[in-house]
């Protein structure tokens, strides 16, 4: 394993495979909670410590429990729980310690818990064979993609408030618009270092 490697992994995860704009994963947080740049900073900070924070958790688990005992196909169960856990943490912290974020984040701070972009890069983890630190430069990479994803599409929903939109396109058909075109901005990076 090279700086090179890992350094593709951590490109791939933010630009190349962005879940959320390539791979639509995580839909839900970045259409309900990307109105405002600060819920979208604090949805994607956490998003991002509960990636890593799962990376951390389950590539061990599944490598020296799961697999050594022949129930590698527990492995999601075990990994939602996991994420689970991770969120109620993150969920005690915020109300804790930033009580108006975690009102301005609402319902979407629990559904991390199934937001399929976290579990869906704690099992791309498993399935491309990444050792334990590549696995966690690619959750990094992703959490970071997460937060690009959402700055971006704040940025672009808090220029729509002020712009002249027909009657018919105002509200979600807009948004879902915008957020087709902010995707298809990224299959420009498709093909970059090969990934």
């Amino acid at each position: 394993m090279n700086n090179g490697s890992l350094f593709a992994i951590l490109i791939g995860g933010l630009l190349v495979n962005n879940f959320v704009l390539s791979q639509f994963l995580g839909i839900c947080p970045f259409l309900g909670v990307s109105k405002k740049l600060n819920s979208a900073v604090g949805m994607s900070v956490a998003v991002i410590f509960v990636m890593v924070m799962a990376t951390v958790a389950t590539w061990p688990i599944y490598t020296y429990l799961l697999i050594p005992n022949d129930l590698a196909y527990l492995q999601t169960i075990v990994f939602i729980l996991i994420i689970a856990a991770l969120v109620q943490l993150v969920e005690i912290v915020l109300k804790r310690f930033i009580p108006p974020l975690y009102q301005s984040l609402g319902i979407y701070l629990p559904l991390i818990t199934t937001n399929c972009a976290v579990l869906g890069v704690t099992i791309l983890n498993i399935d491309s064979g990444y050792n334990f630190v590549q696995s966690v430069v690619n959750a990094l990479g992703a959490g970071l993609g997460f937060l690009l994803a959402m700055v971006m599409f704040a940025g672009v929903r808090e220029r729509l408030e002020s712009a002249e939109v027909p009657e018919t396109l105002k509200g979600l058909p807009i948004t879902l618009v915008a957020a087709s075109i902010v995707s298809v901005s990224f299959l420009g990076f498709q093909g970059l270092f090969g990934l």
